[in-house]
């Protein structure tokens, strides 16, 4: 992933947005199953989620963001919170990204999170989503740290749980962005499916996150892993982050639209769930 970071400040650094490096070399192993149950698995236990089983956005897990300043990559689009850009329909959330004018900007899309509702330091953090597809499509799943505000972009730490481009429609990649190891050298790994592309189905992304380790999974298997001893820089995942989910269009990393770009596109989301280690209380 090859984005340059820009730094931005006040306002634009509490958005920082995701963006990750080059891919680097870790051993795959077995994992915990792609399906997990709604309330326990494997150690786990469910503390937060959202089903999207409403008729819309609960506002009381999400806070939309907004604005079309390209957000530190160049993205193209203007992130609004209109039903047109995000909503909940059929038990999915929908993040749609549309070719319209709207303020300066030639793409309208959307981009939520838990900041303020939701942040929690460690667990496993899932979602169960179908990406879109096409040159210039760039959504993620990813968190940021919960003092950005304070200490700015790096230094919170940001987790990318999953990012995928247009332009590789079959390759995901989970990337740790942290002081010394940000933009186009952040800590990331690629996981190419073996047949078709990510946005033929419905995928679980996945990071468990303890602490001095945060491990990434896809479908069940782990693809990625990182350690203080392994990134080189700061280790600064051990304070609580939040949840984000965005659909940009274009950018430093994924390039642009061009005439193959077919618009509307829908990130669909069927869940998206928080759990902490040990069991559930009895």
């Amino acid at each position: 992933m090859h984005p340059i970071r820009l730094v931005l400040v006040t306002v634009m650094a509490l958005a920082a947005s995701s963006c990750g490096s080059p891919p680097s070399s870790t051993p795959a192993a077995p994992a915990t199953p792609a399906a997990l149950p709604a309330a326990t698995a494997a150690g786990w236990t469910l503390v937060w989620s959202d089903e999207f089983d409403g008729s819309e956005l609960d506002r009381n897990k999400w806070v939309p963001e907004t604005g079309g300043h390209g957000w530190g990559n160049r993205e193209l689009q203007h992130y609004t919170g209109r039903p047109e850009n995000v909503r909940v329909a059929d038990g999915k959330l929908v993040i749609e990204a549309r070719r319209e004018r709207y303020g300066d900007n030639e793409y309208t899309s959307a981009r939520l999170k838990t900041a303020g509702l939701m942040e929690q330091m460690h667990g496993r953090f899932e979602a169960r989503i179908k990406v879109p597809r096409g040159q210039g499509i760039w959504p993620a799943f990813w968190m940021l740290g919960a003092d950005i505000g304070k200490v700015g972009w790096p230094r919170s730490g940001e987790i990318d749980i999953m990012e995928i481009i247009g332009k590789e429609p079959a390759t995901l990649y989970g990337t740790l962005h942290g002081p010394g190891y940000s933009g186009d050298k952040a800590f990331s790994q690629p996981s190419p499916l073996e047949r078709g592309i990510f946005a033929d189905d419905y995928h679980v992304f996945a990071v468990e996150w303890e602490p001095g380790e945060i491990r990434w999974y896809r479908d069940g298997v782990r693809f990625h892993t990182a350690r203080p001893d392994l990134v080189t820089g700061d280790w600064v995942f051990e304070h609580p982050f939040f949840v984000l989910l965005n659909l940009a269009v274009g950018g430093l990393w994924p390039g642009n639209p061009d005439s193959t770009t077919v618009l509307p596109q829908q990130m669909l989301v069927d869940y998206v769930r928080v759990y902490k280690r040990g069991a559930p209380a009895r």
